[in-house]
């Protein structure tokens, strides 16, 4: 566990994401001409490398699994209060309604994180994206989500404070019989 709250968490990310991209196509040992992702189904602990846990602080952190043919990052998004975990919930099911476009996105997190990616060999060598492009994506992505979320949640403070402001007048204008 890497706890950081500077830019080394990004580098930190970079170097655990390309030292587990490394993947090679490695069909299943269960059954023939079938190729499973291994970090999924986890029938064979030896495919399974040992997880990276990269954390910004106690509430933001990145889980990497690697396996022989593919890799699992798991995103735990900064949630400090209510009206955060709400943003966050509404933000990640939309994302996750959208997984096909996305094409690594995962449609269920994996326990205890927000969001999931699972990459495959195939997706690393038959598509255009590249490793350092993946590995930008997933930093940018990180990144970018942090930002969408607080902006949403200044949006929303912003808006309570008109509403409630203009109760108010309404309040103070109308006269207590």
């Amino acid at each position: 566990v890497r706890n950081s709250r500077d830019p080394h968490t990004w580098l930190a990310v970079r170097t655990s994401l390309s030292a587990a991209l490394c993947l090679t196509n490695f069909a299943s040992q269960e059954v023939e001409r079938h190729n499973k992702p291994e970090v999924e189904v986890r029938h064979s602990p030896e495919l399974l490398l040992r997880p990276i846990v990269v954390s910004r602080t106690e509430n933001e952190s990145i889980l990497i699994e690697p396996s022989v043919n593919s890799l699992r990052i798991s995103l735990r998004i900064k949630q400090l209060d209510d009206v955060d975990k709400y943003i966050t919930d509404k933000f990640t099911r939309f994302l996750m309604q959208r997984a096909e476009a996305f094409r690594i996105l995962r449609r269920k997190p994996v326990a205890g994180y927000d969001l999931s990616f699972l990459v495959l060999h195939a997706h690393v060598v038959g598509s255009k994206m590249t490793p350092d492009s993946l590995i930008s994506f997933i930093c940018d992505f990180m990144t970018e989500i942090d930002k969408e979320i607080s902006e949403i949640k200044l949006t929303i403070n912003s808006r309570a404070r008109l509403v409630a402001s203009a109760f108010l007048k309404d309040m103070v204008a109308k006269p207590v019989a």
